[in-house]
């Protein structure tokens, strides 16, 4: 007969015996044992992918990690900070001026803004062009409408070409007639000075006229640069000096240009542009220096080439006395210019002179070439001009330049053209 305690409250449940107990308490903790066993497992994993840590060699620092913890994604524009430096025994620890002093100074930077609107003027005291006069513009873009330009002699205000003014021909591509950035010469055809409306056409504009607007353009441009200059200087605005100086310039001599070069001329006699015109004496002084040193008279190269031969009996030498004579006559001249004649592969020679006055060089070398033809042609030889006297740049001459060291290159003795010996 099986021993049966029935509990207090008298209920027919039998009471659990002390063996079930440890049972459950034994199942419960390998289930806890085995739950911290997969959460080290999962932790081991994402340790895993975690970013290696550099190992540090002997007195070197441990790096700072830029996204903190691990799966936080480092902040966006966040610049690492910089380390203090610990400072070495007897030294002075460095101040602090803050982290970001390198940042502060490009703010301030770029919100420094130079205000150059004191400093923008038209070149003429009208706002507007007059109806068929020529203007330079440049090239903003180009529509389908036509080109939108800029009229730079009238502080840059917006104008028009239409497509039917570029040319007398048929337009077969727009890219060959018109350029953007390009400065071209055009006329004025109408004006709205209320709506601020340009037309322009560049197809009624003749050779003769461009040349005549560039050199218009050219001077009017230097006279801007004189005011301009002395606006930045004395820092007044621009407008206000051409009221007080250009534009009575401009109506008292034609163009301020030639006022302006009345001051470089040499002699008590000269007028002086000036006079009339109301203005501190520290001012008039800088304005006369700012002349001398933009206006004053660069020399000009001018340059031609010719081919000088003879084949009679005197040969090199007469070509040589009618190149010498043609030097002479630069010596002779009054003032005296010199001529200088070199050989570029024979028998093209190149003349060339420096003046001061374009025209008088030029009429310089002709006589030259004059008479050097004279020369030669008496004693049985011929000559013929290939470039006819002119002006030229640092381009050509720099062209010139390379063509001649590269004919000595080619004339130059190498190892190959010495005679072998027998």
């Amino acid at each position: 007969m099986s021993d049966i305690v029935f509990n207090d409250l008298g209920s027919d449940m039998p009471e659990i015996a002390d063996d079930d107990v440890d049972i459950e308490l034994e199942e419960e903790i390998r289930a806890a044992e085995d739950a911290m066993k997969a959460a080290e497992a999962a932790g081991a994993g994402e340790k895993k992918k975690k970013k290696k840590k550099k190992k540090l060699l002997p007195g070197e620092e441990p790096e700072e990690e830029e996204g903190g913890e691990a799966g936080e994604a480092a902040p966006s524009g966040d610049k690492k900070k910089k380390k203090k430096k610990k400072p070495l025994p007897g030294e002075e620890e460095e101040e602090q001026g803050g982290d970001n002093e390198e940042d502060n100074l490009e703010e301030d930077a770029v919100r420094v803004k130079v205000d150059t609107r004191h400093l923008q003027c038209r070149f003429y005291e009208e706002p507007y062009p007059e109806v068929e006069s020529l203007v330079m513009v440049n090239v903003n873009h180009i529509a389908e409408m036509g080109a939108y330009v800029s009229l730079l002699e009238y502080n840059n205000i917006e104008g028009m070409i239409l497509l039917s003014e570029l040319s007398r021909r048929r337009i077969r591509s727009i890219n060959k007639l018109i350029r953007v950035n390009r400065n071209e010469v055009v006329m004025v055809l109408r004006v709205d000075k209320e709506k601020g409306y340009i037309d322009l056409s560049k197809r009624r504009v003749s050779p003769e006229d461009i040349a005549k607007c560039e050199d218009r353009f050219s001077k009017a441009k230097a006279v801007h640069s004189v005011l301009r200059h002395l606006a930045d200087q004395r820092k007044m605005n621009l407008e206000d000096l051409y009221v007080q100086i250009g534009w009575p310039l401009y109506k008292k001599y034609g163009h301020a240009y030639d006022a302006f070069k009345l001051t470089l001329a040499p002699g008590e006699n000269t007028e002086d542009p000036f006079a009339d015109i109301e203005m501190e004496a520290e001012v008039k002084a800088d304005l006369l220096q700012y002349i001398k040193r933009r206006l004053a008279p660069q020399p000009i190269k001018v340059r031609a080439d010719i081919e000088v031969s003879c084949f009679t009996y005197e040969g090199i030498d007469a070509i040589k006395e009618s190149l010498l004579a043609g030097v002479d006559v630069g010596t002779n001249s009054v003032p005296a210019a010199d001529i200088k004649i070199k050989l570029i592969a024979p028998p093209i020679y190149v003349m060339s002179t420096m003046t001061l006055d374009k025209d008088k060089g030029i009429e310089l070398l002709n006589k030259a070439i004059q008479k050097i033809e004279e020369m030669i042609v008496g004693k049985g030889g011929k000559m013929e001009v290939k470039m006819a006297a002119k002006a030229v740049s640092i381009r050509e001459e720099t062209e010139l330049q390379a063509m001649m060291d590269r004919l000595a290159a080619e004339n130059a003795e190498v190892d190959g053209d010495e005679p072998e010996e027998e």
